[in-house]
């Protein structure tokens, strides 16, 4: 199954709002989905994309050692998960990693093996054509302007850092990847805890205090917050989520003006 090009119209920046003012910021940390790229994106087209190859992906990749080494992985998870699904799936004499993969897609459940396996099958849908990225039309002037203020601009996504990497190279506003000095996945920490969070503080050398993190989850912005870091609610069209709690919601970065000193 073929899965078309995205429509290269990125979706329309919201009327102008009020200003959202952060100071003492000298590092950017974003989220992707509802916070830079549009949440249809991934659910309609990244992830069907990735389920209807990961079977033949597997049939023709799955000698090679990094194939090999995350189905490994997968099959690790399947042992300890308490799933009735995947108790039943391990009571099978014949289970395989790949009708785990695809309980887990089924699922929507982010194991890093899987999100790491989609990762290398989207680089070939980013690399034929088939898939381009659509940014917000504000994100990338964001990126530019912040990066003229001399910010350090990070990603903390659920997806692999690959993923990542391929989604801001294969955009809408062209290849953004060199922008991002910092890159983190679910290997530093679940998103929904704090300690991740000062990982990734830690990481980057930097107060966490001095970190700006960006998400659309109520959960995320929370545990960012627990570990000292500044956090924004993102609200964008077409994002499930609209509770922000106490946070302030950025809706547009041509509203959220950043005080460095």
């Amino acid at each position: 199954m073929s899965v078309p090009p995205v429509n290269p119209v990125a979706p329309q920046s919201p009327s102008p709002g009020p200003i959202v003012q952060v100071r003492g910021v000298s590092h950017v940390l974003l989220d992707i989905e509802g916070t830079t790229c549009p949440v249809s994106y991934v659910a309609d087209q990244l992830f069907p994309y990735a389920e209807h190859r990961m079977a033949g992906y597997l049939e023709d990749h799955g000698e090679s050692a990094v194939v090999q080494a995350l189905l490994r992985e997968s099959l690790q998870a399947l042992e300890q998960d308490p799933d009735p699904a995947a108790v039943a799936l391990r009571g099978k004499s014949n289970a395989c990693p790949l009708e785990y993969l695809k309980l887990l897609m089924q699922q929507d459940r982010k194991l890093t093996p899987l999100k790491e396996l989609q990762g290398l099958i989207w680089e070939a849908g980013y690399s034929s054509g088939e898939l381009r990225a659509p940014l917000y039309p504000d994100v990338a002037q964001a990126i530019r302007r912040w990066l003229d203020q001399a910010l350090v601009l990070a990603v903390y996504s659920s997806g692999s850092v690959k993923a990542q990497q391929l989604l801001y190279g294969h955009s809408t506003s062209g290849d953004l990847k060199a922008c991002f000095q910092h890159w983190f996945d679910t290997r530093i920490g679940a998103k929904q805890q704090a300690a991740s969070y000062r990982a990734i503080a830690e990481t980057m050398n930097v107060p966490p205090c001095r970190v700006l993190f960006i998400s659309d989850a109520l959960a995320e912005c929370e545990a960012a917050k627990a570990a000292g870091l500044q956090a924004l609610f993102s609200s964008r069209p077409g994002n499930p989520a609209r509770a922000c709690g106490s946070f302030p919601v950025v809706d547009t970065y041509d509203n959220l003006e950043i005080v460095c000193t």
